[in-house]
């Protein structure tokens, strides 16, 4: 089974608000990225919670995935991530991190890493748009002990990326959404006016 781990714990300090909350036609930015997660071809899908956990928790308590919260999570992104692999270690062959404030990826982004994976059993298979890696990034189970001992310090998982440069695989996409960085109001209106005609 792969697993979805969408990262949900933020602060969004630069966003003034949640932005993980913030409408895009009238839907919840999360809830955008979790149902393009549970429509494609992942066995699981589990929200990490933190900042604002109870009301992220109302907009999305109808959706069919696991929620739990990181009580480490103003530690940072690594501890969520941490939080998310430790859940589904044991049931899990690969892992597929998503950060809640990705909703322009698609399902079929997420279905081609996938069976990526499966032909090639690669340790780390990433997305890419124009050659520019984005997310999702997906970790096999070999490399689960490397994930549980990242840190903010050490980068996170960009160290545990950067160990294993020479087994990556990319899956190139003609879907820009998994480029796409929402750290403003300003990157949210962009992104809806590019991706969303």
């Amino acid at each position: 089974m792969i697993a979805a781990i969408i990262l949900a714990a933020g602060h969004s300090k630069r966003f003034g608000r949640n932005k993980l909350l913030e409408p895009i036609n009238g839907k919840p930015m999360i809830k955008w990225t979790i149902e393009t997660a549970l429509k494609s071809n992942v066995g699981k899908v589990v929200i990490v919670l933190g900042f604002e956990a109870e009301r992220i928790y109302e907009v999305i308590k109808d959706l069919p995935c696991e929620k739990i919260v990181n009580p480490k999570y103003e530690l940072g992104m690594s501890t969520s991530v941490k939080c998310g692999v430790e859940k589904v270690m044991d049931k899990s062959e690969a892992v597929l991190i998503i950060p809640g404030d990705c909703p322009f990826i698609d399902e079929n982004t997420i279905k081609n890493i996938i069976n990526r994976y499966r032909e090639t059993k690669a340790p780390i298979i990433i997305a890419t748009y124009q050659g520019r890696r984005g997310h999702p990034i997906l970790i096999s189970k070999e490399l689960y002990q490397e994930v549980m001992n990242i840190s903010e310090e050490k980068m996170g998982l960009k160290e545990v990326v950067r160990k294993h440069e020479g087994e990556i695989v990319h899956v190139e996409t003609d879907n820009m959404g998994v480029i796409i960085d929402i750290d403003t109001p300003e990157d949210l209106e962009k992104a809806i006016k590019k991706l969303l005609k």
